[in-house]
C-alpha cells in the first residue's frame, strides 16, 4: 500500500510522555497522522487538532483500565481509529480489531497500522451486522461517538462473548442514555450496567459499562436487527 510522502510526528506534552510510556513515539507519530491527513479526509474537524492529545488521545486512553489481560476487543465504528488504536499502542497484550464500514475511512486505518507497525491489529471493513454473521466474538467492544446508547447495544452485543463487556465512551448525559436504553438493555437480559465516572488529566470522561449475560433470557430472544 502507498503510503503518504510526509507525515510528521506531533510532539507530545510531558503527561502524554508520563501516560503513554515507550509507546510515546508512536502516539506522536499516530497525532501526526490525525493532524494531517486525518484533517485532510475529513476524518477530523480542523479545530481539533490544537486539542489531539487532551480530547481524544489522552481521552481515549483512560479505557485501558477496563481491559482484562490478553483480551480480545472490537473498536466499533472505528472511524479515525478512536479508541482502538490509541488501547492498541497502550496495551500490546489485546488483540485489536477495528472494525468501519466506510472504504476512506477503513483505507486510512489500514495506512496507520502500516506505518506504526502495530502489531495484533485488524482492520476489517464491515457493518456490525455482517460482522457478527460471521461468528466472530469478543471479550470487549468499546465504542466512541458512535450512535446513541439503545441502538449501540443491538449491534455490540451480538459481537460479544457471554461475559463480555460494551465499554461506550458517552458526554455528561451518559445516566440519561442509559436509563432510555433500558427496553434494548432487557431485551438482552442485560443486569450489570452502569456508568464509570473518570477524572484524568484534568477532564472527566464518561464509560457507559454494559455486561452481556451468561445465559440469554429464558422468555424473550433479543432483537438481532436492531
Amino acid at each position: 500500500m502507498k503510503q503518504p510522502t510526509s507525515v510528521p510526528s506531533l510532539p507530545a506534552p510531558p503527561e502524554v510522555r508520563v501516560r503513554f510510556g515507550t509507546a510515546t513515539a508512536k502516539a506522536e507519530r499516530y497525532a501526526g497522522w490525525l493532524a494531517g491527513p486525518g484533517v485532510e479526509r475529513g476524518l477530523l474537524g480542523p479545530r481539533e487538532v490544537d486539542r489531539i492529545w487532551g480530547r481524544h488521545l489522552l481521552n481515549c486512553a483512560v479505557l485501558d483500565q477496563y481491559l482484562p489481560r490478553g483480551s480480545s476487543v472490537c473498536d466499533l465504528g472505528s472511524g479515525a481509529g478512536l479508541p482502538g488504536l490509541v488501547l492498541a499502542l497502550l496495551r500490546p497484550d489485546c488483540s485489536m480489531v477495528l472494525l468501519e464500514p466506510l472504504l476512506r475511512r477503513a483505507t486510512f486505518l489500514e495506512e496507520v497500522v502500516a506505518d506504526l507497525e502495530i502489531s495484533g491489529v485488524t482492520v476489517a471493513r464491515a457493518r456490525a451486522e455482517d460482522y457478527a454473521s460471521q461468528d466472530r466474538r469478543h471479550d470487549a467492544v468499546v465504542a466512541r461517538a458512535v450512535a446513541p446508547l439503545d441502538r449501540l447495544v443491538g449491534w455490540a452485543m451480538p459481537l460479544l462473548r457471554p461475559g463480555g463487556v460494551l465499554l461506550a465512551q458517552k458526554g455528561a448525559a451518559a445516566f440519561d442514555e442509559l436509563e432510555a436504553a433500558r427496553p434494548a438493555l432487557d431485551r438482552w437480559g442485560v443486569g450489570e450496567r452502569d456508568v464509570l465516572v473518570v477524572a484524568e488529566g484534568g477532564s472527566v470522561t464518561y464509560i457507559v459499562r454494559v455486561a452481556r449475560p451468561l445465559h440469554p433470557p429464558r422468555t424473550q430472544r433479543p432483537a438481532e436487527d436492531e
